[in-house]
This record gives structure tokens, C-alpha cells and sequence, in this order.
């Protein structure tokens, strides 16, 4: 837990509100690199979630509710060509890299923190 003006916070909550920049390639064409720019991880995880929603859409005109769980999230994931974030770490004051494993794995603890709630 961090502490800072007589406020205690989660250290989930510090992980959570630090800007996040998605790099994304969706096809083997280099013309397909794309990024994402978000004020938090939570924030990040909801645009990956609202990339799949929009191409399940696209694939599926005529349906009005699409479902999918999350192992239909990790094969979109999956399929990307690249899938990368860069996360400011403001101790350091830079951005450090992580991978796709670790983006699954922060999804899976996003979706399931929505869930609870």
C-alpha cells in the first residue's frame, strides 16, 4: 500500500492510474502497426476489449447481442501479429515494456474485478 496526504491506496490502484500506450500490429503488414494511448492500465484493457467487440460486430452484422468469454478474447489476442504495452513507471520516470502473456494476464484481473463488482 502507498500512502500520500493521509490518503492510503491499494497498490493495484497506484498500478492502475499510470499512462499506458498499446502497440498493436493486426497482420504481418507493417502498414497495420497502430498504438493506443490511455490514461491507465484499466483503461488500456477496456480498449483491447473494445478492439474484439467492434470486430465481432464487423464479422456479425445481424446479431444484436454477441457473448464471448475470455478464452475467445485470448485466441483475438493471440492473433494479433503484435501485441505490446509500454507502461510510465513514475519512479524511474520512463515507460517499461511488457508482453503480450503479461497483457492476457492483466486482462484476466481486469475482467474478473469487473465481474465482482
Amino acid at each position: 500500500m502507498g500512502r500520500g496526504n493521509g490518503i492510503v491506496w491499494e497498490k493495484d490502484e497506484i498500478q492502475a492510474n499510470r499512462h499506458t500506450i498499446i502497440l498493436m500490429q493486426s497482420s504481418p503488414n507493417r502498414a497495420t502497426r497502430t498504438f493506443m494511448d490511455y490514461d491507465s492500465i484499466s483503461q488500456a484493457m477496456d480498449g483491447i476489449c473494445g478492439l474484439y467487440e467492434r470486430k465481432l460486430k464487423e464479422i456479425n452484422p445481424t446479431i444484436q447481442n454477441i457473448t464471448y468469454d475470455i478464452s475467445d478474447l485470448y485466441n483475438f489476442i493471440d492473433g494479433l501479429a503484435d501485441l505490446s504495452a509500454l507502461i510510465f513507471d513514475h519512479s524511474i520516470q520512463a515507460f517499461l515494456p511488457y508482453d503480450r502473456l503479461w497483457i492476457k494476464q492483466r486482462m484476466f484481473q481486469h475482467l474478473k474485478r469487473l465481474a465482482s463488482s
